[in-house]
């Protein structure tokens, strides 16, 4: 009988207790799936190359991915991005031709302020790697140049809901601001053959942030459902330059985008198309 009736007494604290836990491993399950495809323009500069400027088309691929998170009792998500920039630029004269491509892979922790029902903002670090090359075909000696760079930033986001006649809309404002980082640069006049294969000494690995590299990737996106379909449009402004080792580059790229966007709910394959927003990562 006592211990019943001590279970009794403490089933009130027991039950908001599991009820929480459940809430939390509920939010933590819905992943929000985006990709999108998009061109435009691109301005590519490296010095190393050409003393001039090459303009020309952009493409762009990306992938987004994100979900609650347990953090700071749930109010943190986090976020997922992998995009492809490539791009076919020529000189002014329009006598030569520049490719580059350039692979770009970012990890965001955000925390959430929900303001309202409508109004979201998030704050918090990032962590993103680059990889990538710029080719010039006239160049015999040193036609290319290696990009290599990443490290810690900081990013922000503002999501706007709202209905235009009974349509749902979310409205995105995302920037992204690299603040330590790690480049690899030749040195000045300094080709790859004497780097890998007579292995010169030179300050190769460099330290980057605001005063030598300041670069921002922002993002504007809109998305709305068509039927069973929820489609996202939206604009990339991708800003990366750099001056180290006597050495100027710059990559600007400017790209319309339209896609898809899934809602998961990671429970043996059940899928929403809509998500409570006291649930919802996005």
């Amino acid at each position: 009988m006592k211990i019943a009736l001590t279970i009794c007494l403490m089933l009130p604290a027991i039950v908001p207790c599991l009820h929480a836990q459940e809430d939390s491993l509920q939010t933590t399950r819905y992943v929000v799936h985006a990709t999108t495809f998009g061109a435009g323009r691109a301005n590519i500069f490296e010095t190393y190359l050409s003393p001039l400027e090459y303009t020309g088309q952009s493409i762009r691929i990306m992938h987004e991915r994100i979900k609650m998170t347990r953090l700071m009792d749930g109010h943190v998500s986090a976020q997922n991005i992998f995009q492809i920039n490539a791009s076919h630029t020529k000189n002014p004269a329009k006598s030569a031709t520049t490719y580059a491509g350039l692979l770009n892979w970012s990890y965001t922790l955000h925390y959430q302020w929900q303001l309202n029902n409508k109004l979201k903002i998030l704050f918090g670090p990032m962590l993103e790697l680059n990889g990538g090359v710029v080719y010039n075909e006239r160049n015999s000696n040193n036609p290319a140049q290696a990009k290599a760079y990443g490290g810690f930033g900081a990013s922000g986001m503002l999501i706007y809901k709202f209905n235009i006649r009974n349509c749902p809309f979310i409205l995105r404002y995302q920037a992204n601001l690299p603040l330590l980082n790690l480049m690899f640069s030749p040195e000045y006049g300094e080709s790859y053959y004497e780097i890998f294969t007579l292995k010169n000494k030179g300050n190769h690995v460099l330290f980057t942030s605001l005063h030598n590299a300041p670069s921002l990737r922002q993002m504007l996106t809109l998305d709305f459902p068509i039927r069973k379909s929820i489609i996202r449009i939206g604009y990339v402004c991708d800003i990366q330059q750099a001056k180290v080792n006597n050495l100027k580059s710059h990559a600007y790229s400017h790209d319309f985008m339209i896609g898809f966007v899934k809602n998961f709910y990671l429970l043996k394959g059940k899928r929403k198309i809509s998500i409570p927003i006291t649930n919802s990562p996005f």
